[in-house]
């Protein structure tokens, strides 16, 4: 694997890490702020929506227009800037529009990290390379439902969105790191 390829994959890491802190707390979340069930449901089915059109979009222009290495630390950095926006939710309406934020910058970064990893790997072990992305992927994301969990329970939702936030903001700044690696 190239130095882009560790770079994406490590940050990647981080980003899943941040991001699984959530899981399935998130319902919790949504019902403390007044959200009921097709609340819950419409907020996450935008939140899937917006990524999937926007993706095939991105998608698309990133293979011309824009440098995937950019598209990817942007996505990274909107990210956390919207995972800090949860801190201002106090209605389900809010969340909805945190959601469609994610949603955008989901799809900034999704489809071109995945062209740019594929590029980035080395072809004689591309099972092996791709096992490492998922695997890792999901082993870092049940560990952090388990501490997003402790964090809610001994803290608040305050402090997990301030955690997660950080940590996508840490992630952004070592996957910046591709534009200066070769």
């Amino acid at each position: 694997m190239t130095a882009k390829g560790k770079i994406l994959l490590w940050s990647s890491n981080i980003w899943i890490f941040a991001d699984g802190l959530l899981g399935p707390l998130f319902v919790v979340f949504a019902q403390k702020i007044g959200g009921d069930i097709f609340e819950i449901t419409w907020a996450w089915a935008v939140f899937l929506i917006t990524t999937g059109i926007v993706s095939i979009f991105i998608g698309k222009i990133s293979d011309s227009t824009i440098s995937k290495e950019s598209l990817v630390t942007l996505g990274y950095a909107l990210t956390s800037l919207f995972t800090f926006s949860y801190l201002l939710v106090s209605a389900p309406l809010h969340l909805l529009f945190v959601q469609m934020g994610l949603g955008l910058a989901l799809a900034l970064c999704s489809a071109p990290w995945l062209a740019l990893y594929d590029e980035h790997s080395d072809d004689k072990r591309d099972g092996y390379i791709w096992g490492l992305s998922d695997g890792w992927g999901r082993i870092l994301s049940g560990i952090a439902m388990v501490l997003g969990g402790l964090i809610v329970s001994i803290f608040s939702f305050k402090v997990l969105f301030i955690t997660m936030g950080v940590l996508q903001a840490i992630s952004t700044v070592y996957q910046a790191r591709i534009h200066f690696k070769r």
